[in-house]
């Protein structure tokens, strides 16, 4: 199996370049999947907090927000993880006495950016997941407006009888999506849980 630099390593999941990801997984997700099944964890939760693990670094990157001078790809993947891990038991409202450590960290590689955008990734998820609920016609109607195509352009594409119509269609299609968010329990836990 090659060995990557961590240029090479950001560089690739930036390009989605699976041998990249596949050399990631097999290289690193045993520690994770270890820390986190030492942590009130199942292999599940290992799974699913590496791959978020792996979107927030993509975001970074894409960002052009990191640069990975102080530490390892590998220091930082874990400690991105652990983080993840700890806001997910802090949720589930788990009491940690202590947390059972597989490798050393630091503080320091954590920054405000990086809790910001776990935030902005987790209520991306829950809007995905409601919106996902809608129906057809809600979706595409919801979709055209974010796209900012015109109330007139709407009314034409989805073959409504008039743009008052639309907006009507429009409102209740975003009231609805805005209650059935605002009703999840992921909702009030991330209202609750303060970074």
């Amino acid at each position: 199996m090659a060995n990557f630099s961590n240029d090479e390593l950001l560089r690739g999941i930036l390009r989605n370049n699976s041998a990249v990801l596949r050399y990631i997984y097999k290289s690193f997700y045993h520690k994770i999947n270890s820390f986190v099944t030492r942590n009130s964890g199942t292999s599940d939760d290992a799974n699913d907090t590496f791959q978020e693990a792996i979107i927030v670094i993509y975001r970074k990157i894409k960002e052009d927000k990191l640069i990975l001078s102080e530490c390892s790809f590998e220091t930082y993947l874990y400690s991105v993880c652990r983080l993840l891990w700890l806001k997910q038991l802090e949720k589930r409202r788990k009491s940690i006495v202590k947390v059972e450590e597989i490798e050393n960290y630091s503080e320091a590689i954590y920054d405000d950016g990086l809790t910001e955008l776990i935030s902005k990734n987790e209520r991306y998820r829950l809007y995905q997941d409601h919106f996902q609920k809608l129906g057809e016609e809600c979706q595409k109607v919801l979709q055209l407006f974010f796209e900012k195509v015109s109330i007139k352009q709407i009314t034409e594409l989805m073959g409504f009888s008039s743009e008052n119509y639309t907006k009507k269609r429009k409102h209740q299609c975003k009231e609805y999506l805005v209650r059935s968010i605002k009703q999840d329990t992921e909702f009030k836990n991330l209202i609750d849980y303060d970074f």
